[in-house]
């Protein structure tokens, strides 16, 4: 009886196996496919209600990773938003920059530089001159961010006229050196965070005024001439490079 026996006992055993396996192909495919796996109905040990458990049991398991995954994605999506982060664009260049990307901000710097000497040489019987260095920054917001808060022309013509006229208070105030200095940086920052004008670049026009002899005559008009006049001209020479990087990639 019991060489009778074994072989039925090792039939079931190969059974119990064989379904085990075939539960665990399928629990792997639909983890890759990311699809529910399609009922299977074990006889472990010729008991259905083991067999179900047992996968009751690995569905559990599947439902909670796919829930901690899918939350740990969210999660780094909403931290990305609040940060200000974008995934970068799968169509873009290696690196994410192209050639004209480069290539027009620096011809649009070359060509502010140009005409803003030209107009000193233009003007060069009154002694005063329109290339300033505060100007070589706003070149640099104006051409490589022009949708960043410092590139708004409400922020940029508010501040270069406040703070350039805190520079003229401070020296008439104060006379050179660095309490003028100080008081009229202090007032311009103050100035841009009540206004909420940032604009980082109009922060060294009235360090320029005080500290360049050539610019006192002008007095309140230096408020006006040549940080506001000049980035009219930059705001000009920005819709030609914006229009160009939109028009003319490569």
């Amino acid at each position: 009886m019991a060489l009778q026996q074994r072989p039925g006992m090792l039939g079931i055993g190969c059974s119990n196996v064989l379904a085990r396996a075939r539960v665990q192909q399928c629990l792997a495919a639909a983890s890759h496919s990311n699809m529910p796996c399609l009922p299977v109905l074990l006889h472990v040990n010729g008991s259905k209600k083991q067999g179900s458990s047992f996968l009751s049991s690995q569905r559990i398991g599947l439902s909670r990773r796919r829930r901690r995954r899918d939350l740990s994605g969210v999660v780094v999506a909403e931290a990305s938003a609040a940060a200000g982060v974008t995934p970068a664009s799968s169509s873009s260049p290696p690196g994410g920059i192209s050639v004209s990307d480069v290539l027009w901000p620096s011809a649009g710097a070359f060509l502010a530089m140009a005409v803003l000497g030209r107009m000193d040489q233009m003007m060069a019987y009154k002694g005063v001159s329109l290339t300033i260095a505060p100007l070589g920054a706003v070149c640099a917001v104006l051409f490589t961010a022009p949708g960043s808060p410092a590139a708004k022309k409400y922020n940029m013509f508010v501040a270069q006229i406040g703070c350039a006229a805190f520079g003229v208070l401070a020296l008439s105030l104060f006379g050179p050196g660095w309490l003028a200095r100080g008081a009229a940086l202090s007032a311009s920052i103050a100035f841009m965070t009540i206004t909420g004008a940032s604009h980082p670049p109009a922060a060294s026009l009235p360090l320029l005024f005080i500290d360049g002899p050539k610019f006192h005559h002008l007095q309140l008009w230096y408020a006006l001439f040549p940080g506001a006049a000049g980035c009219i001209i930059l705001c000009l020479i920005q819709e030609v490079v914006i229009y160009l990087k939109k028009n003319f990639k490569f």
